[in-house]
């Protein structure tokens, strides 16, 4: 889901990186199952300060590699100011031993091997080290703070605080998204309990996914932590919405930054146009926390940034700022009718024109009763709205399971930033899969049912959560 990174980053490296003296080596750090973590360490040259070389340790995402993380690195300037950076392949990927779990106890484990393995180091500070994590190393990062690893400032991007609401929200799993996942992994190469565990969330046994999915998430033990954090989600991420930041960013004790950006999983990318203000965030806290704890401006003890939709410069002009998330307001639009239909079916309702344009922000929910038979066991709402130039926007999409006979249900679509212009009609599309509303729409995927299954849907109100004042303008 980063297959461009490293090249796009390479591109930054070439036209931006300053030339400044260090020394670099790939070293080798040994975990206590006997796998071999494969690293690149860079210290500055010259005489390290009282205390040793402040540290930062870069992880990359799922299926990335350590290459990317030094582009990175390179790209904008980390290893030419004044720190020592450590980038490594994470445990069953790149050059490093071992299968890939996860982000679980055992990958932990390894992260507390990696910080202390570089604590020890007499030319770099045991006190001073900081972490900058994406997706992958995100999660890595948060599971290894609420563990008790002691980074003294971290950074993630893009990333997850509690993987069931990320990975099978409401009960029902982004099949299509966990088959991605799963498939950027060499079979050789993951842990052989994910199959099992893939199965058994496609068969929707939420007592199977829970566990493992709480053993790897760092939400529910924020509320203890006290380390500078600064979270960076995507506007619009469908992997990991903004939801999985701003529930974090309320438990957090300590200094706390959440940056609502451009970035992210599809249909966002990284780089996007503001990591370049994203990655001077990223330098700034580091250096105001690892090195400089007088540094001005100085961080404020909770803000949060939200970027613009049409952000395209360098500066932070135009982004929002305030000491929480920014206020909303619901709009409601009610989509009556009555639809029966089977698998291979759906239901289609538009909005009338918009009178003014929204600034979505946040989770839009669908309200709906649902009659299921024959074996019918899901509703997946996909919203989308037809711009008056003709272009589609797939704001959100959401599902859950349904049991036999007449139901409401209320589906909570994914957590979101989405400016619809004035005069666009907004569509709910119900079916069993996302693919019904475009056969490329592949968060839902059309998992087997009976032949027999029906659905009677009948009114449908759709809730829009939009900011009072918009970011965009």
């Amino acid at each position: 889901m980063l297959a461009g990174l490293a090249a796009a980053l390479l591109l930054i490296a070439a036209g931006q990186a300053p030339a400044s003296p260090f020394a670099t080596q790939d070293v080798t750090i040994p975990t206590d199952d006997g796998v071999s973590i494969a690293a690149t360490l860079s210290v500055p040259d010259g005489t390290p300060p009282p205390g040793g070389w402040p540290a930062i340790v870069f992880f990359h995402g799922l299926a990335g590699n350590r290459q990317q993380m030094n582009a990175l690195v390179d790209g904008f300037g980390f290893r030419s100011s004044g720190y020592a950076i450590l980038t490594f392949d994470a445990r069953g990927l790149g050059d490093s031993g071992g299968l890939v779990g996860i982000d679980g106890p055992r990958e932990v484990a390894d992260t507390r091997e990696i910080h202390d393995w570089l604590a020890a180091r007499p030319d770099v500070s045991d006190t001073e080290i900081g972490a900058w994590g994406i997706s992958y190393g995100g999660g890595a990062i948060l599971n290894s703070l609420v563990a008790g690893v002691p980074w003294a400032a971290a950074v993630t991007v893009q990333t997850w605080t509690d993987l069931y609401s990320a990975l099978m929200p409401q009960g029902l799993v982004k099949s299509g998204l966990v088959v991605v996942l799963a498939g950027s992994i060499p079979e050789n190469r993951r842990d052989p309990a994910l199959a099992g565990l893939q199965a058994a969330a496609f068969a929707g046994s939420t007592a199977a996914v829970r566990p493992w999915a709480d053993a790897r998430s760092s939400l529910s033990k924020l509320g203890s932590i006290t380390t500078p954090v600064l979270m960076a989600q995507g506007r619009r991420d469908f992997l990991f919405g903004i939801d999985q930041g701003a529930e974090a960013f309320k438990r957090l004790k300590g200094p706390k930054e959440l940056y609502v950006g451009l970035h992210g999983h599809p249909p966002s990318t990284f780089p996007a146009a503001d990591t370049p203000l994203l990655m001077s965030r990223s330098a700034w806290w580091f250096d105001c926390f690892l090195r400089n704890p007088s540094c001005s401006p100085k961080p404020a003890p909770a803000r949060v940034e939200v970027v613009p939709q049409n952000y395209t410069g360098n500066s932070d002009v135009g982004v929002w700022k305030g000491s929480g998330l920014p206020r909303t307001t619901t709009t409601t639009f009610a989509l009556p009718g009555v639809t029966t239909f089977a698998q291979s079916g759906k239901v289609v309702r538009t909005t009338a024109r918009l009178r003014s344009a929204i600034e979505i922000f946040g989770s839009p929910t669908v309200d709906v009763s649902i009659g299921a038979t024959g074996g019918w066991s899901r509703l997946v709402a996909v919203l989308t709205a037809k711009t008056p130039k003709g272009d589609e926007i797939v704001v959100s999409a959401g599902g859950v399971p349904t049991k036999r006979g007449a139901q409401k249900v209320s589906i909570r679509l994914i957590d979101q930033a989405t400016v619809v212009p004035r005069g666009s009609r907004l569509t709910v599309t119900l079916a069993s899969s996302s693919t019904a509303q475009s056969p490329g729409n592949l968060l839902y995927l059309d998992l087997p049912m009976a032949k027999s299954a029906r659905a009677r849907v009948g009114n449908i109100v759709l809730k829009l959560p939009g900011l009072r004042v918009p970011v965009t303008k």
